[in-house]
């Protein structure tokens, strides 16, 4: 097993789209860019040439036996919800996660880790529209439809599309720091972080552009002013926005409460300052906008189980 070898399996009828989300984090050669190299390997499920649902095909010299090398597996999708997984694929994703390796499930990729036993008793997500569907079949998994992705140590899971292009750049993120997933990130032009726990689904109706880029506005200046106290009444008052419509309009937008948003918002920097910077714990709660390191202390254990020093700790030890 490689630290930076990571496997994504490919079967016939594979999306393109799917298929090329790891791919573009973890396959692209960003010589220069101050990222690690990884190892990726394309492992087929089925023998011989693959076709994809884009009516093209595609070919690998790599199998299942392949995952043995991986220290990410990761499974971008499956073709139907329905359909059960081969045996083969089933027994060799149990056989690496004995083994301990990290298991990702994109899309519909967590209908197989579920058919493999991988879920049980575990939170998981999956695209929204068949999340129903999923908790349904397999009622020991504690499904949530309202969040990106889910990270449970060993195992992870996302919704679809574009969120399994934020769960790709977490993984960057765990094991490398913010500055290395930003930088793939700005290459794939994509969002740098979102937090796993931000809404999937955001129905959004078509809104004035010249009132949608004024609030934008008003957020971009909060992510630079997070050490100031923020309340709904003062961004409302800064938006020129009665409180009701400010609510409105940030559910609309965000798919998120005010406070929720700032929140993630805060610990996105702190998880920065602490990977990047030598600044203490103090200063880190003040930068961010925690009021006071016990609050900094409480809200970042409870988001990411793990205390603000020993994640620096961790950070540095990978």
């Amino acid at each position: 097993m490689r630290k930076n070898t990571v496997a994504v399996i490919a079967f016939n009828g594979i999306s393109p789209f799917h298929l090329s989300v790891p791919c573009a984090v973890f396959g692209e050669d960003r010589t220069g860019a101050c990222v690690p190299k990884f190892e990726l390997l394309v492992c087929a499920v089925e023998q011989g040439k693959l076709q994809t649902s884009a009516g093209f095909s595609i070919e690998t010299r790599y199998g299942l036996k392949d995952l043995s090398k991986a220290a990410t597996i990761i499974v971008p999708s499956w073709r139907n919800p329905a359909e059960a997984p081969p045996p083969a694929l089933l027994k060799a994703l149990q056989k690496a996660h004995q083994r301990g390796v990290q298991i990702v499930g994109l899309c519909l990729g967590s209908f197989v880790l579920a058919a493999a036993g991988l879920l049980d008793d575990r939170p998981a997500t999956t695209h929204w529209f068949w999340s129903d569907e999923l908790a349904a079949r397999y009622p020991k998994i504690r499904v949530d439809s309202n969040v990106l992705y889910v990270d449970d140590g060993s195992i992870i899971t996302s919704a679809g599309t574009a969120a399994a292009i934020d769960c790709c750049l977490h993984i960057l993120r765990q094991r490398y720091g913010a500055k290395v997933a930003n930088q793939v990130a700005r290459r794939m032009v994509v969002s740098p972080h979102r937090q796993g726990g931000q809404a999937q689904y955001i129905p959004q109706p078509v809104q004035d552009v010249s009132s949608v880029d004024h609030f934008a506005k008003v957020l971009d200046w909060t992510r630079r002013n997070l050490d100031q106290p923020h309340s709904l009444d003062t961004l409302a008052a800064r938006a020129l926005m009665t409180r009701r419509t400010f609510t409105r309009r940030f559910k609309q937008v965000m798919g998120m409460t005010v406070s929720a948003w700032l929140l993630n918002q805060r610990l996105a920097l702190a998880q920065q300052l602490l990977e990047t910077t030598a600044k203490s714990i103090d200063a880190i709660a003040e930068n961010s906008g925690f009021g006071t390191p016990a609050s900094f202390r409480q809200n970042f254990s409870r988001a990411f189980r793990i205390s603000p020093s020993n994640y620096r700790r961790q950070f540095r030890g990978n």
